[in-house]
């Protein structure tokens, strides 16, 4: 358990230089902008994400972008561009994929914004559905679902997404009960609405209902399939749940991880690996005569000061500058001790946290995101993420391990830590490697058996040439992960590398590809990024100076890394066929 008192008396010397992360204010912030824009109304348009550039620095154009507001709307433009043969591409309101998920080919193509289709069509309360928009993102979807009294069993802990975008990456909560905490698997019904025939007017509306072998495709679809248009959930009746966030030292992770996702509903874990310490969620559904009105605001999705932003970043950008590994220890001590002891957002009344356990309804404990509740202002506030002011810039490595290989996976990542503790710091900067439960999914493109996704977020370099501190021991754990046990990345998340040979892994991968060419048959959604990653055509490793860096490639030779800095490529350390690259002379 971290030493409290101790980074207490610490912090206060640190926190007026020092502001890493913001529980103690509670400010408004300006929303995110649109990820697409337009030097024309809706022509000449560009897209990005909303951390504002792609895995490998894509400037992604289109000719025109619309945003429709209804289904019909939808189908008339997607009938425009079969017609005239236009990549097309849907985008979401907040486009939050790391990957290029959302890039058409070429400056030529359209972009379709679920922006507005933005509403609750209708809540069958006896039969425990709720049909929406594809552009609902999951804060509307939880509140309106919540009036009506009831609840979405699992969700990601970020409400910035839509529904559609959900499903496009395949997003997920933690449970390894039920049917798991895929959003996908609760979908019973959805309308895609797809390239056609001049026969059918160039644009066909295809209604999927539960039972039917498309919808297993169209369930993650990646946006290669067409547009959306409404998803139905199924839904449970409200209830209530118990949290209690407890710590304890990492000796037996490997063995508590296995067996920890069934013996609570919504669990999931925390691992500071440096710090020898892990917290673990003992969350479990609790009877609604039990009180509490509990309420979850991560910090960490809370809005915070622009200037504050700046202030972290430079500190820890100049950490990175001069290989400061003990600095960023401290840092990270600090950080991890202040979110524990604010149990990480979780509030009993709504207001402060008065002790464990936090008791609440689903709707207020599941999902977090209050720095989207804001007014257009001047931007002195902002996520801590938003590409407009100086703030966080990071890197994702998330994949998922079956259960029979988690234990052996967090052996290897000890072994390490036990070489190189220091080199783990960097990540616990950024609430350390957050552990989920996922269950296996009859999704083509889902989960292929139950298991764990283990999260990782670390520094990156606004120069794509600028090694990062101790590169060797992270790319050594993407690789371990992704390819000695066979890892699946999430859709949504990820470099480059971690998508090779992707395709290979998922036992009905043919019958996506099957459904995907009777729906777009002149791959019209498709780009040159999803067929890599679908296996139709080689380069999806870029291999170029400094490629490895970034994860563009695996490092085959030193100029791969940046050897007139000091790196080169190596042999990992635990993962002998692992290629790193390393800074040489760094003791």
């Amino acid at each position: 358990m971290p030493n409290l008192r101790s980074h207490r008396i610490k912090a206060r010397s640190y926190f007026q230089s020092f502001f890493h992360f913001l529980f103690i204010l509670m400010v408004e912030c300006t929303p995110p902008e649109d990820p697409i824009k337009c030097s024309s109304k809706t022509s000449n348009c560009i897209i990005t994400n909303s951390y504002g550039m792609f895995p490998d620095r894509s400037i992604c154009q289109a000719a025109n972008a619309i945003y429709p507001t209804s289904e019909d709307e939808v189908i008339q433009a997607l009938a425009f561009a079969t017609k005239n043969r236009m990549k097309m591409k849907v985008a979401t309101r907040y486009s939050h994929s790391i990957p290029k998920l959302v890039c058409p080919d070429g400056e030529d193509g359209l972009l379709i914004s679920t922006k507005y289709l933005n509403h609750t069509l209708r809540i069958d309360q006896s039969a425990l559905t709720m049909t929406m928009e594809s552009g609902v993102i999951l804060r509307q979807l939880i509140n309106e679902a919540a009036k009506a009294g009831l609840a979405l069993p699992y969700s990601p802990y970020w409400w910035g997404l839509t529904i559609g975008g959900m499903l496009g990456t395949g997003a997920h909560g933690s449970s390894l009960w039920g049917k798991g905490s895929s959003i996908h698997d609760y979908v019973v019904g959805l309308r895609i609405v797809t390239p056609a025939g001049p026969e059918d007017g160039y644009a066909k509306v295809r209604v999927l209902d539960y039972g039917q072998a498309d919808l297993e495709a169209a369930k993650v679809s990646l946006g290669v399939l067409g547009v959306i248009s409404q998803v139905t959930l199924k839904l449970e009746p409200l209830f209530k749940r118990s949290i209690t966030m407890a710590t304890r030292n990492d000796s037996d992770l490997a063995d508590q991880a296995v067996s920890f996702g069934s013996q609570h509903e919504f669990a999931d874990i925390k691992w500071y690996p440096s710090q020898h310490w892990v917290v673990y969620r003992k969350d479990n559904r609790v009877s609604t005569n039990i009180s509490g009105n509990g309420l979850n605001d991560f910090p960490g999705f809370q809005s915070r000061l622009a200037i504050e932003l700046a202030v972290n970043r430079g500190l820890e950008e100049t950490q990175e500058a001069t290989n400061d590994g003990d600095g960023k220890c401290t840092s990270s001590r600090i950080i991890t001790s202040l979110l524990f002891a604010a149990a990480y957002g979780l509030k009993n009344k709504g207001l402060i946290f008065t002790g464990y356990p936090v008791v609440g309804y689903q709707n207020r404990l599941q999902s977090s995101g209050s720095c989207l509740d804001s007014p257009e202002d001047k931007l002195t506030t902002a996520c801590p993420w938003d590409p407009r002011v100086k703030g966080q810039f990071f890197h994702q490595t998330t994949f998922s391990i079956g259960l029979s290989n988690v234990k052996s996976f967090i052996q290897d990542v000890q072994k390490l830590v036990n070489l190189e503790p220091k080199s783990f710091c960097g990540l616990e900067l950024y609430d350390g490697i957050l552990m989920r439960y996922v269950k296996a999914s009859s999704a083509f493109l889902g989960k292929q058996e139950d298991g764990i996704d283990f999260d990782i977020t670390y520094y990156r370099s606004k120069d794509p040439m600028k090694p990062r501190l101790y590169e060797d021991i992270l790319e050594e754990i993407e690789q371990i992960g992704v390819f000695k046990y066979g890892g699946l990345p999430h859709w949504g998340k990820n470099r480059n590398i971690a998508f090779d040979g992707v395709i290979r892994k998922y036992r009905n991968a043919e019958q996506f590809l099957k459904v995907m060419k009777v729906y777009d048959p002149d791959g019209l959604f498709s780009s040159e990024w999803t067929d890599q990653i679908l296996g139709l055509k080689k380069g999806l490793e870029i291999m170029k100076d400094g490629c490895a860096l970034e994860g563009l490639c695996i490092c085959s030779q030193d100029s791969h890394c940046a050897p007139t800095k000091g790196y080169f490529c190596r042999p990992g350390k635990v993962y002998e066929d692992a290629r790193v690259c390393i800074r040489l002379n760094s003791k």
